[in-house]
């Protein structure tokens, strides 16, 4: 039988509609594949295919995944899916048809003697260690308006995993949180529920302050984002106790870029002063 290849979106909308594709052609799993973004070269006698995201397939394989497989099981493939490998949509796949073809249920998770959980499990965990130290190491600032601000930049699309973090610890906050490398925000306004916004053309959203001010796209970094007076004062004020309250005899580079790697530090105002 010949091999299909289902090309998906990368986003978990995509990779769940694809899977849903994949159990609606009925023709089996072993010779259907899942693969995220257009291939260099494609592969001689495949026959490949094109998915769409759909909420309405994806919203089913969600009922489905979490009715047959549990929470657990459900979150770990939300987190796999959210990795930046791009072998992740085939991990995830042959994950879900371990768990419901095949009958493993619950213990999914498991069944580590399956190549694909094996994957799944170690991009899951790598996408949790990452949304850990980005809840750990993440800086608000707060702009002229009263909004705070912070800027990552995650290997991993962990926004949907910190959001609920900061949402829970800063309910009455109008706060953002902007991915630089996935021109994706994270958008709470005060007393509400949050939200994801993607890309500048479609991101103007409302969250306003008790003087109603508005905080778009515009005042991302690059477009010269407007800190308020006390911010930049409190940072200086930071940055120097940063620097005067280390003990030079005992500074350990080595190790602190083990505990605190260079690539959370660029996004720190204590290291990086913006």
């Amino acid at each position: 039988m010949e091999e299909k290849y289902i090309i998906c979106e990368d986003s978990l909308e995509g990779i769940f509609t694809a899977v849903y594709d994949a159990y609606a052609l009925r023709e089996g799993h072993e010779h259907i594949h899942i693969q995220v973004g257009e291939e260099d070269n494609y592969r001689l006698f495949a026959v490949y295919l094109y998915s769409r995201p759909d909420y309405v397939k994806t919203n089913k394989v969600i009922k489905t995944l979490k009715s047959r497989l549990g929470d657990e099981v459900y979150l770990a493939l939300c987190r796999a899916a959210a990795s930046f490998y791009e072998d992740k949509g085939e991990a995830v796949y042959r994950t879900v048809v371990d768990g419901i073809t095949a009958g493993s249920g619950t213990r999914t998770m498991d069944n580590l003697r399956n190549p694909y959980v094996a994957r799944t499990h170690e991009l899951a965990r790598r996408t949790a260690n990452e949304a850990h130290k980005e809840i750990e190491f993440l800086r608000f600032g707060e702009l002229e308006n009263g909004v705070l601000y912070a800027r990552i930049g995650p290997e991993n699309n962990v926004m949907a995993f910190i959001m609920p973090h900061f949402a829970d610890r800063l309910p009455k906050e109008n706060f953002l949180i902007h991915d630089e490398k996935r021109d994706l925000f994270g958008v709470h306004p005060a007393g509400k529920d949050w939200y994801m916004v993607s890309g500048r053309g479609a991101c103007e959203y409302n969250i306003a302050d008790k003087d109603n001010a508005r905080t778009t796209a515009a005042d991302a970094p690059d477009a010269g984002i407007r800190l308020s007076g006390e911010e930049r004062k409190y940072r200086e004020l930071f940055a120097l106790f940063h620097e005067t309250a280390a003990i030079g005899e005992r500074r350990n580079r080595r190790l602190q870029q083990q505990m605190l790697p260079l690539r959370f530090q660029e996004y720190m105002f204590e290291f990086s002063p913006r």
